[in-house]
């Protein structure tokens, strides 16, 4: 284990390198094992915006740390920008981690970056990570799939480059659960879209606030209701929308045994000592 994690930097006799990080929804201990290890050996960190401090405490104390934030609604840095500056601290010779939230292959422009760099000859490498929409799952104890309501599922985005919107009808009809990243700034016309394409007014309705993290907020709503309970609930961006029938089967409570149950299991374990 110890030689399969050990870290890579620039002082190691190899070129300048980019890897594209997917640092997961917030919380540090859903890094992977390889993430934690680029992250460990890179001399430069291009730091998207929503990272959290929990994964920058993270940087050791060589790495350069410089943010890039992206965000809509908010002043953001420049794409371009974005690209020289990772080109540049590669073509130094460096160990260059430009560390995005959750997978960068999943509305983080993961595929436009890699393609880029490859045309200009730098060496490029992405690194899974955790998407929030798989992190929301487990972390409210929601299924995003059920044998009895649905069937599959489907990531999609309310905030376009060009404006256009997903198949809402064809998604209506299918049956499976929507993850909607990006969805908050829109959130009184993606409500009329989904009502007007055929989506149920009493579908079920989960919307997360910064998953994982220490400040992550939720509420539980139905679709006739959304806009209006998001507002009243004061959630904002970064959040995403869960909207399906699997959303009425989450557990509503992690396990935690009763005081008679955990007397009993210590009186056992006190016993198991003595033998």
């Amino acid at each position: 284990m110890t030689n399969s994690i050990k870290a890579m930097s620039a002082s190691d006799t190899v070129p300048g390198k980019v890897w594209l990080v997917g640092a997961g929804p917030g919380d540090a201990e859903l890094l992977t094992l390889k993430a934690y290890r680029i992250l460990q050996g890179a001399d430069v960190w291009l730091v998207d915006d929503l990272i959290s401090d929990d994964i920058l405490a993270l940087a050791p104390t060589h790495a350069r740390i410089v943010p890039v934030g992206k965000r809509g609604g908010c002043p953001s840095t420049a794409q371009s920008f974005i690209l020289h500056l990772m080109a540049r601290y590669a073509r130094a010779g460096l160990q260059v981690a430009r560390v995005k939230g959750g997978d960068p292959f999943i509305f983080g422009r993961g595929g436009e970056e890699l393609a880029w760099l490859h045309e200009q000859g730098i060496a490029a490498e992405a690194v899974g990570g955790l998407t929030a929409g798989l992190a929301a799952a487990s972390q409210l104890n929601l299924p995003l799939t059920h044998r009895s309501v649905a069937r599959g599922v489907a990531f999609v985005t309310a905030h376009t480059a060009d404006g256009t919107v997903p198949d809402w009808q064809a998604l209506a009809q299918s049956g499976l659960t929507l993850v909607c990243y990006m969805g908050m700034s829109k959130k009184e016309q993606l409500q009329r879209d989904l009502l007007q394409a055929g989506f149920a007014a009493d579908l079920p309705v989960a919307v997360v606030e910064r998953v994982s993290c220490r400040n992550e907020r939720t509420i539980y709503t139905t679709l006739d209701t959304m806009s209006a309970d998001i507002c009243a609930a004061g959630l904002s961006s970064p959040a995403l929308l869960i909207i399906g029938r699997a959303v009425a089967h989450r557990v509503s409570a992690r396990y935690q045994p009763d005081d008679d149950v955990q007397s009993m299991a210590d009186t056992v374990i006190a016993q198991a000592a003595c033998l």
